[in-house]
């Protein structure tokens, strides 16, 4: 065919700034999390209703962005790697189909939907090997905060709350009993309820204190304490602004404590304790503004590393494996379905 009747090839400007050997183990991923999604699409459509609709999960929204830039971050450094696909993280994936199995039988979300996220998780570990995995390795862990979770704890968060609510009060001067979550005083009764345990504000808390203690610390002792601070300081908070609610109707009355306290909780009070917490611990940051995030160089020369990669197997063996494994346990759960149904059915259990 002559020169200038020749056809065009195909080449997008974006694939010059991804180096060769990324070219193929990245299309290896994109294959095997297209089906992973596929397969497990109802899974994925449930976590994102709840990410939409239920007020403590709204912050996962976030997550998939914020995803999104620490690969970014690492990008400079992990391009200097060579992707090479290994077979032990399938142990891993093949975890994950257990949890989604067994939580999808079983009726239970929360399971269902870790498993879907480790699959992902796995299928990034088998598919570029441990050089790039370790350089992936807290994007891969953050990968947890897809996963809808936390009214499970809302009990305890409540009865936590209406303790400190009650002690302050008494603190304040104010006569109160406590039974449950109800607090008695000479206003009226106050109810913590589960809108009113915290939870929201604490999941989100620990989601962007563990982002902020990863990319601002380096110190594993200053990052364990700030995390310890993330978890007690919005718990101690949530306390202190029941009592407020519960201090101010004293003297304005129930109806303007309940406004006030509606706009307090929503948009002022968590918001400035989360500036606080953050302004406090500014000066204990101790990682350098443009310290990368990992050391390409250091990870090529690891070792164990070096051990580890040694267990290789072929890409498209690796992308085969996985979708196989996963159609057999979709094809399991199915056929499992009914007669797990009828035996809970038969035993009086509802899933």
């Amino acid at each position: 065919m002559p020169h200038e009747l020749s056809l065009p090839r195909w080449n997008p400007a974006w694939i010059e700034h991804v180096p060769q050997p990324w070219r193929w183990p990245l299309a290896q991923l994109a294959l095997a999390w297209t089906g992973l999604f596929l397969l497990t699409r109802s899974d994925w459509a449930e976590m994102a209703r709840q990410w939409w609709n239920s007020s403590t999960c709204n912050h996962v929204l976030l997550v998939p962005p914020i995803l999104a830039w620490l690969v970014c971050l690492r990008w400079p450094e992990l391009r200097k790697l060579r992707p090479e696909a290994w077979w032990p993280p399938l142990a891993w994936f093949a975890a994950g189909l257990l949890a989604w199995g067994l939580g999808t039988l079983a009726g239970v979300n929360l399971v269902a939907e870790l498993g879907v996220v480790m699959l992902l998780q796995a299928a990034v570990g088998v598919i570029l090997g441990p050089k790039a995995g370790a350089g992936l390795l807290f994007p891969l862990a953050y990968m947890i905060f897809l996963v809808p979770f936390g009214d499970e704890i809302m009990p305890p968060l409540q009865a936590i709350t209406a303790h400190i609510a009650v002690a302050l009060t008494h603190a304040s001067g104010v006569p109160a009993t406590i039974s449950g979550v109800f607090i008695d005083t000479p206003v009226g009764r106050f109810e913590v309820a589960q809108a009113c345990s915290g939870v929201k504000f604490l999941i989100a808390m620990i989601a962007l204190g563990t982002l902020v203690a990863h990319l601002c610390f380096r110190s594993n002792k200053r990052r364990t304490l700030f995390m310890a601070a993330c978890v007690v300081v919005p718990i101690l908070a949530n306390g202190v602004r029941a009592w407020g609610t519960i201090y101010v109707a004293q003297s304005r009355g129930i109806a303007f404590a309940a406004g006030f306290d509606h706009i307090v909780y929503g948009w002022v009070f968590f918001a400035i304790v989360m500036a606080v917490l953050l302004g406090f611990s500014w000066r204990f940051f101790d990682r350098p503004t443009h310290d990368p995030l990992i050391d390409a160089r250091a990870i090529e020369a690891s070792p164990g590393l070096s051990r580890l990669a040694q267990k290789r197997i072929g890409g498209w063996s690796a992308v085969a494996a996985m979708l196989l494994m996963a159609l057999a346990t979709s094809w399991s759960v199915a056929l499992a379905g009914p007669f797990v149904e009828g035996s809970l059915a038969a035993l009086g259990v509802r899933p």
